[in-house]
C-alpha cells in the first residue's frame, strides 16, 4: 500500500517535505513529514522530498540518509527523485542575475557589526538601506539584498487565517545571497518550489515569518504562490523548540506506529490505534486541517500527555 491520494494526480497539485540535514531527525522533523505527507495525499497531491543542504558548513555527514530512512521506516513514500539543493546553484545564480539586471536586487557591503545599531524588528535588525543606492565609498560587496516595497503582504494560512507583514517596516531589504557565498534560504526555497511545481507548503510555525518574504520574492520573479499551512512547534522541556542544533533526541524507529499516532495526535486528528499503514490510511481519509491547534507553539508536556 502506498497511501496515494483520494483523487487523480491530474489535478497538478504537489506538496513537499524539505528538511535540512544538520543532525539526526527528531520528533519535530517527523511531525513536518507527517503533516505535509497526509495533507498532500488527502488533497490528491503528489508528495516530493527535497534535501535543503545549501549551507555545507552545517551539514552533518549521513544526516540526509537518516532522513530518508526515517521516512521509509514510517511508510512515508515520496514521489519522484529526491532533490538536493547543493546541486541547484546554477538555478539560484540565474534568479539572482535576473533580479540584479532588473534593478530589484543590489550588492550590500554591510557586516553584522555595521547593522548592530539599526532599529530592531521581529527577527533582528531592520536593514536601514545603507547600500540601497549604491555601495558607500570604501565598501565592497559582501552580500546581495532584495529591494522591498512599503506595502502589506498578506496570505491566508489554512490554520492561522489571514497573516500580514510589512517588509519595509519589519524586515527591510533582505539578503538573498550571503556574505559567505551561499544563497539564502529565501531565494533557494522560492526557486525550488516553483521548479518542482509545489502548490502547497506545510511546515512548522518557526518559518511563518519567512512567508511574506517568499511571497514577495515569488512576485518579483513572476512565480506562482502556493497555499500555506503552518502547524505549531513543539517546545522542549527547556522551553526551546525541538531542533537538531539544540541536541533534541532523535526519533526511535523501533515502533513507527507510536510515532505516527503521536504526530497525528499533536496535529489534533484523534487517530485510532493501529499499525503504521492503517494509521496513515485513516489519516488520509479523515484529515482535518481545521483541527490543528491555531497556536505558534505547544509545550513538551503535550507529548507525555499523549503517550
Amino acid at each position: 500500500m502506498n497511501n496515494r491520494s483520494k483523487t487523480s494526480d491530474s489535478n497538478n497539485i504537489a506538496g513537499r517535505f524539505a528538511p535540512s540535514p544538520t543532525g539526526a531527525p527528531h520528533f519535530g522533523t517527523l511531525l513536518a513529514a507527517v503533516a505535509s505527507f497526509v495533507h498532500a495525499r488527502a488533497s490528491g497531491a503528489v508528495w516530493r522530498v527535497r534535501i535543503e543542504d545549501l549551507d555545507q558548513d552545517r551539514i552533518m555527514p549521513g544526516a540526509a540518509d537518516q532522513m530518508l530512512h526515517t521516512l521509509e521506516a514510517c511508510i512515508l513514500h515520496w514521489d519522484g527523485p529526491v532533490v538536493y539543493q547543493s546541486q541547484r546553484n546554477t538555478a539560484y545564480e540565474a534568479a539572482l542575475e535576473d533580479l540584479l539586471q532588473r534593478g530589484l536586487a543590489f550588492a550590500c557591503g554591510c557586516s553584522r557589526k555595521d547593522l548592530q545599531d539599526a532599529k530592531s524588528g521581529p527577527e533582528g535588525p531592520i536593514y536601514p538601506g545603507t547600500c540601497r543606492q549604491g555601495l558607500p565609498p570604501g565598501r565592497t560587496a559582501r552580500s546581495y539584498r532584495l529591494r522591498v516595497t512599503d506595502e502589506d503582504i498578506c496570505f491566508d494560512d489554512l490554520v492561522l487565517g489571514c497573516v500580514c507583514q510589512n517588509l519595509a517596516h519589519e524586515v527591510g531589504d533582505f539578503v538573498i545571497r550571503r556574505a559567505d557565498g551561499y544563497f539564502a534560504y529565501q531565494l533557494a526555497v522560492v526557486v525550488d518550489d516553483a521548479w518542482q511545481q509545489i502548490t502547497q507548503v506545510v511546515r512548522g510555525a518557526d518559518l511563518l515569518a519567512s512567508t511574506q518574504r517568499q511571497i514577495f520574492l515569488q512576485r518579483q520573479l513572476g512565480l506562482p504562490t502556493p497555499l500555506y499551512l503552518h502547524f505549531p512547534l513543539i517546545l522542549g522541556p527547556d522551553g526551546k523548540k525541538l531542533s537538531k542544533s539544540e541536541d533534541s533526541p532523535p526519533v526511535d524507529l523501533r515502533h513507527p506506529e507510536r510515532l505516527l499516532h503521536l504526530a497525528l495526535s499533536v496535529l489534533g486528528q484523534d487517530p485510532p490505534d493501529g499499525k503504521a499503514e492503517e494509521l496513515l490510511a485513516w489519516a488520509v481519509e479523515n484529515w482535518r486541517p481545521s483541527a490543528i491547534p491555531a497556536v505558534a507553539t505547544l509545550p513538551y508536556s503535550v507529548l507525555s500527555s499523549l503517550t
